[in-house]
């Protein structure tokens, strides 16, 4: 496995490594860092001329009055509110500062980047043949904040008790990766109206089934069981070891199953990427009609 995976390995090193001009200034910007800001930001820009569209098109003549001037302030603190938004819910409660009070290198960047995505003529709309190569994109740019950015956050905390805990683990990846969203949905920051409060999409019927929801814990989890980042990873790999393979593990002196070797983190991070790329992909194709779920055809009967 390590082999075929040996190319995405290479590919995450290449990409995070510091590029110019940051380096000239000292800053840790990489590759991977400026295409994922990227990302994000024209998303943004695309989520909200879709929803100004669509309030045009169903409010009425009285649409446009409702509408706001557009404000690059506003913009900007959604896109910010939107990266650091469950960073700063969940950093108290781990008791660390959070990033965008250590440095605003990262801060400035999405802010620079939101101001040239804002001021370009126009984007393009969301297509099958952009978003199907751009969900690679995602499992990778997901895959560096799942395994990279937020289990060092837990594992490494002064507390010990936070440090060994796999449920704080898994909350803090839910909640970070998904708390920015939540509260921009909440507040309807990308809506062309002023502000108001509405139900976010993930507390809406079978909200708990978005993909973006679900995977974070998922692949975090998965990540901390390939690389035994907590006790409790160590033993379930060994338990799992145990069971998968016909009840044959090996036990150690103390009576407990012996645990497989971990993978290094690099090689467990690329197989979430692997993942996550092939989990959007899949969303992307349902989204735009490539894949539709087999629907129930019910028997004709007859009549005279």
């Amino acid at each position: 496995m390590s082999l075929l995976l040996a190319p995405l390995v290479e590919i995450f090193r290449y990409s995070l490594q510091p590029i110019a001009p940051f380096t000239w200034f000292g800053w840790g910007i990489s590759t991977l860092d400026v295409v994922a800001t990227i990302r994000l930001c024209v998303v943004l820009r695309q989520l909200r001329e879709m929803m100004l569209k669509q309030h045009l098109s169903t409010k009425g003549a009285a649409a446009a009055a409702q509408v706001e001037a557009p404000s690059f302030v506003k913009k900007s603190a959604t896109t910010l509110l939107v990266v650091y938004g469950g960073e700063a819910v969940i950093s108290p409660l781990l008791g660390v500062p959070p990033s965008f009070m250590l440095s605003g290198v990262v801060p400035g960047l999405y802010t620079a980047i939101q101001a040239l995505v804002e001021y370009l003529p126009s984007v393009p709309a969301p297509s099958v043949e952009t978003e199907l190569p751009l969900a690679l994109l995602d499992g990778f740019t997901r895959a560096y904040l799942l395994c990279n950015l937020i289990p060092p956050a837990v594992t490494t905390n002064a507390s010990q008790a936070i440090a060994s805990s796999p449920w704080t683990l898994l909350v803090s990846s839910l909640v970070i990766a998904n708390g920015g969203f939540f509260m921009t949905n909440l507040f309807s920051f990308l809506n062309p109206t002023p502000l108001s409060l509405q139900t976010p999409p993930e507390l809406q019927a079978y909200g708990w089934t978005t993909a973006d929801l679900w995977c974070a814990p998922a692949i975090t989890g998965l990540y901390a069981l390939l690389t035994h980042a907590q006790p409790f990873w160590e033993e379930l790999h060994a338990v799992l070891a145990q069971v998968l393979g016909g009840g044959a593990a090996a036990f150690n002196g103390g009576g407990k199953p012996q645990s497989p070797e971990p993978l290094d983190a690099e090689t467990a991070r690329a197989v979430c990427a692997v993942l996550l790329a092939g989990l959007f992909v899949g969303r992307a194709a349902k989204n735009f009609g490539l894949w539709k779920p087999f629907e129930r055809i019910e028997p004709k009967t007859k009549t005279q």
